[in-house]
C-alpha cells in the first residue's frame, strides 16, 4: 500500500495512528522505512505458493531488519504481511510477536473481544480489558 502506491502520506498516517495506540515513546520504527521499507515477502500470492522455504529466505532481509530494531512486537497491517512476520520470527527464531494494526487500535480503545485475544502474548491479552460489565445482547 505503501511501497507501490499511496507512498509517503499513507506511511505517515500508519504511523500516527500507530503512535496515538501506543504512545510516540514505544514506538520503533524500521530503517530504512515508508516507501523505501523492505517487503516482507509474503504478498502478491508467495505466502500461498506452496515455496515456504524460498519465501522464508526472501523474507530473511525483512527478519534482519526487523531484529534490528529490538523491538518486542511488530505491528502489520495486512493479513499476509502479519502471517510472513509471524511465520519468519518462528523459523529464524527472533522471539517478536506479531500483531495486526487493527488489534492495536482495538486494545488502545478497550474493545477487543476476549475470544481475540487468544493469540496475542501474554504481556497484551488483558491490555484493555474494562472492568465494567456490558448489558446483554437483546
Amino acid at each position: 500500500m505503501v511501497r507501490k502506491t499511496f507512498g509517503e502520506s499513507v506511511a505517515d498516517d500508519m504511523r500516527y495512528v500507530l503512535k496515538a495506540c501506543v504512545g510516540e515513546e514505544n514506538f520503533v520504527d524500521t530503517w530504512p522505512n515508508k516507501s523505501n521499507n523492505f517487503c516482507c515477502g509474503g504478498g502478491g500470492g508467495f505466502l500461498q505458493s506452496g515455496f515456504k522455504s524460498a519465501r522464508q529466505e526472501y523474507g530473511k532481509l525483512k527478519h534482519d531488519q526487523i531484529m534490528e530494531t529490538g523491538a518486542k512486537y511488530v505491528i502489520t497491517p495486512c493479513h499476509n504481511c502479519h502471517s510472513q512476520v509471524h511465520d519468519l520470527s518462528h523459523h529464524f527464531e527472533g522471539g517478536y510477536e506479531c500483531v495486526h494494526l487493527w488489534t492495536v487500535m482495538a486494545l488502545s480503545m478497550g474493545i477487543l473481544g476476549p475470544d481475540e485475544r487468544v493469540y496475542l502474548d501474554a504481556s497484551l491479552s488483558e491490555c484493555g480489558i474494562n472492568e465494567c460489565t456490558l448489558p446483554p445482547d437483546e
